[in-house]
């Protein structure tokens, strides 16, 4: 039986006046990779932040895989892992010391960092190919760069859930393809990871999709499901179209499409 890792029940958000999410009821299931997808303006990143506890909301979000004390304030960060989508960082910090900063929940106000800790961040340099340039400081990194290093921060939490706001941002795709290793490598290790992607095809890899459109949730089904195929057909105005190539279903663009 598959656990519930977070449930939302009449969830509605705003941005400024306008409201951005609509009585959103959902579960996103444990140990599984879901993909959250739609037009441009969907909400798809508040939606993300109101799972991270970044923004207000009315409604309600329970983490019935969590116990009480570890879904608040600093235990919930070492429970709960967060990559924004265009997020800056202090250039002068070397990228090594970027990855420590997802160690902060689990250390004290001025405790020096554990065995562990430096454990915890070599081996996430390590699974994001940004070990060998560990000492250079953020200024110095190429976009691409960057995105690795942050993804090594949010991977040293050795959290139970990764948050990922395009995550592939910058990314090229061989590195992209790295991404999805990595992703496979966490889901393997019982991690869940609810990600929002414009890259439809990669998207299709994971295990569920959650398709929003205009605030609110018009889909969520298995990745391989058919009838998830013609949902994204449809919310994206038939311009693409799903098509199963060498054991893999991808997005294509619909030549035949009147737009």
């Amino acid at each position: 039986m598959t656990l519930t890792a977070i449930r939302l029940k009449h969830v509605n958000a705003t941005l400024g006046s306008r409201p951005v999410l609509q009585d959103i009821n959902l579960e996103f299931k444990s140990g599984q990779w879901t993909n959250i997808i739609g037009p441009n303006g969907a909400g798809k990143s508040t939606l993300l932040k109101v799972l991270a506890g970044l923004i207000t909301f009315k409604g309600q979000v329970a983490f019935p895989t969590l116990k009480d004390f570890e879904s608040k304030g600093k235990n919930k960060a070492r429970h709960i892992a967060w990559l924004g989508q265009n997020e800056i960082g202090a250039d002068d910090l070397s990228v090594y010391d970027v990855a420590m900063l997802g160690r902060i929940p689990h250390q004290g106000w001025i405790n020096a960092p554990s065995a562990h800790d430096t454990y915890a961040v070599e081996k996430a340099l390590k699974k994001t190919q940004a070990w060998d340039w560990r000492m250079r400081s953020l200024a110095e990194l190429s976009g691409g760069e960057r995105q690795r290093a942050l993804l090594a921060r949010a991977i040293a939490v050795e959290a139970d859930i990764l948050l990922m706001d395009e995550p592939l941002a910058n990314l090229d795709p061989p590195h992209q393809a790295d991404w999805l290793d990595i992703v496979k490598s966490l889901i393997s290790e019982g991690k869940t990871v609810i990600s929002v992607l414009h890259e439809v095809s990669m998207a299709l890899m994971g295990d569920e999709i959650i398709l929003l459109n205009c605030g609110q949730i018009t889909h969520q089904g298995h990745s391989s499901d058919p009838k998830t195929h013609r949902a994204i057909e449809q919310v994206f105005e038939h311009r693409i179209q799903i098509e199963r190539i060498k054991d893999r279903w991808v997005s294509l663009p619909n030549l035949n499409s009147d737009h």
